[in-house]
């Protein structure tokens, strides 16, 4: 026994390598998040996905869990992309919307601000941002943990918070989008001026390119048989009617339209193979992190809808995408040597004139309408002007400062507002957030609403609305931000290394992407994680 350990030691000593081999990590791992995709575009557009696209290559070669859900509401960006890889709920993130309302503060603060940070890459305010607002580690975080900080980790986004939320505190770099000025940009709270690569990026003016260009379909018109008509009363036109949409007129002028054309997601892709190629991610045998967020359907989704044919050319060229991203992974990292997880940050609803011109249940419900209402019913009572300050993720809150100096019970505010709030057309439910756990409620929302709920940033009073009715601010478009099945059922697709071929109909949710990474890297998952590792995917 003493000769075969001592023998052991020998070997280990002469070649220290030994225990390194039997670590296997991919070289690189690219995340990407397709903002506002529900699970049946999938489905819905699969004959005419390329059969090299990005789709079908994860659907066919990968492995896909058919019934992943989000577990919380607000079902909102910024919850979303930290929820993926943090693997925690608002609740425990404090991410609870892509703007809330402060209680300390007594303002609205938006998600990702940080005014102690200064721009980069441009002379705008849009570079004030950080992650300093999320409260929990993201899996990207834990990598570069695991690694001593020698894995790379780069997110990049349209959005601000798309690119910040997912590559989380310690990351290398984070990027996004300045409407204003058509570049890349970055905050000092990652670096002091942006490196060659990228202001080399920003010098070539792709957007101008794109504009060049112009949105035509991909296909012939009459093949667009998954959507409605081209024209309709309750899209958004920010372009003009009907396609071919012209975009030339918005070069140097307008840099802020491209987001809602797909060439927002080739103007995505385009600088993210920039920087793959310049930081060199997945050179080595180090594993890095490529956090990419497609920003683009989330504009087109929400200005013409989900049954639109602008939301159909959008998926069918993000298709193909992706399928070329793949393809250079192939070339520049090697064919099953990184490792590919796609999901979405939420749904959609449908457009609600959509919904009733096909004899469907569904409206708007303006809000901000009602709360001015509430508001001015309010006043006349109490002899207070303004007691709702907000209305952020279906909540009002409260001037609790306002209340106590008039020495008003919020309590007997709360009754009045379930009571005249309850009559309003759209509106299913109305009840104090204090009893959420009291009152008659299905299990699923009950536990949605407890996911998303942290003190500090969330409010008094809980609104829900009717299934197909949402929170308009105008007339036209459509949105998101319940607990309903086409806002919380999101496509989630894994491809590449160490990853099995199949699918699973079984129930996982958003929270389990980051814990199930963290399982195949051999890493801690994040510090607020409470998801589960969803063991059929990984070999």
């Amino acid at each position: 026994m003493q000769r075969i350990l001592l023998t052991g030691w020998v070997l280990l000593l002469l070649n220290p390598g030994i225990l390194a081999q039997n670590l296997q990590r991919p070289k690189l791992v690219v995340g990407i998040v397709v903002d506002q995709m529900r699970w049946d575009y999938l489905y819905r557009y699969y004959d005419r996905y390329d059969e090299k696209g990005g789709f079908k290559r994860m659907l066919n070669q990968g492995f896909t869990c058919e019934n992943t859900l989000i577990p919380y509401a607000p079902t909102i960006t910024a919850c979303g992309h930290s929820t993926i890889y943090t693997g925690a709920v608002p609740a425990v993130s404090g991410i609870t919307g892509n703007f809330w309302w402060d209680n300390e503060q007594m303002r609205s603060v938006y998600c990702t601000e940080d005014k102690t940070v200064k721009t980069v890459g441009s002379v705008s305010q849009a570079g004030l941002q950080s992650p300093r607002n999320l409260l929990v580690t993201t899996v990207c975080d834990e990598l570069r943990l695991a690694t001593n900080f020698r894995s790379k980790v780069i997110g990049i986004a349209l959005k601000d918070r798309g690119g910040i939320l997912t590559a989380g505190h310690s990351a290398n770099a984070a990027y996004w989008y300045d409407a204003t000025v058509g570049n890349w940009i970055t905050s000092t709270y990652y670096m002091t001026e942006l490196p060659k690569w990228v202001s080399d990026f920003n010098t070539k003016k792709w957007v101008d390119k794109y504009y060049q260009q112009g949105w035509s379909l991909l296909y012939p018109a009459s093949s667009y048989v998954q959507s409605t008509a081209d024209e309709k009363n309750y899209e958004g036109k920010p372009f003009g009617t009907k396609f071919p949409y012209e975009l030339k007129n918005f070069s140097g002028k307008d840099y802020g339209k491209i987001a809602a054309t797909p060439m927002g997601n080739s103007l995505t892709t385009e600088f993210a193979r920039a920087a793959l190629t310049a930081e060199g991610l997945g050179a080595d045998s180090i594993t890095d992190f490529l956090a990419i967020s497609y920003s683009s359907p989330d504009y087109i989704g929400h200005t013409f809808g989900p049954n639109s044919v602008e939301a159909e050319d959008g998926f069918l060229r993000l298709d193909k995408e992706l399928g070329n991203l793949f393809d250079f992974l192939d070339e520049k990292v090697g064919k099953n040597q990184y490792t590919v997880f796609l999901s979405a940050d939420h749904g959609v609803a449908e457009v609600a004139e959509f919904l009733q011109e096909n004899k469907l249940p569904g409206g708007r419900v303006f809000m901000s309408t009602v709360t001015n209402r509430l508001n001015k019913g309010l006043a006349e009572k109490y002899k207070i002007s303004n007691i709702i300050v907000s209305d952020e993720n279906y909540q009002f809150h409260f001037n609790h400062p306002l209340l106590d100096s008039a020495g008003l019970d919020p309590e007997d505010i709360t009754k009045w507002i379930t009571r005249h709030a309850a009559s309003e057309p759209g509106i299913d439910r109305v009840f104090a957030l204090e009893e959420l756990n009291e009152i008659p409620l299905p299990s699923t929302i009950r536990k949605m609403l407890n996911n998303g709920y942290y003190p500090k940033r969330n409010g008094d009073v809980q609104v829900i609305l009717k299934p197909g009715y949402i929170d308009a601010y105008s007339t036209t478009g459509t949105t998101h931000g319940l607990w309903n099945p086409y806002d919380a059922h999101i496509p989630l697709l894994w491809y590449g290394w160490g990853i099995k071929q199949g699918k699973t109909n079984r129930e996982t949710y958003m929270s389990d992407i980051a814990p199930t990474l963290a399982a195949m890297l051999h890493i801690q998952m994040p510090s607020g994680s409470s998801g589960q590792v969803i063991e059929e995917v990984l070999k």
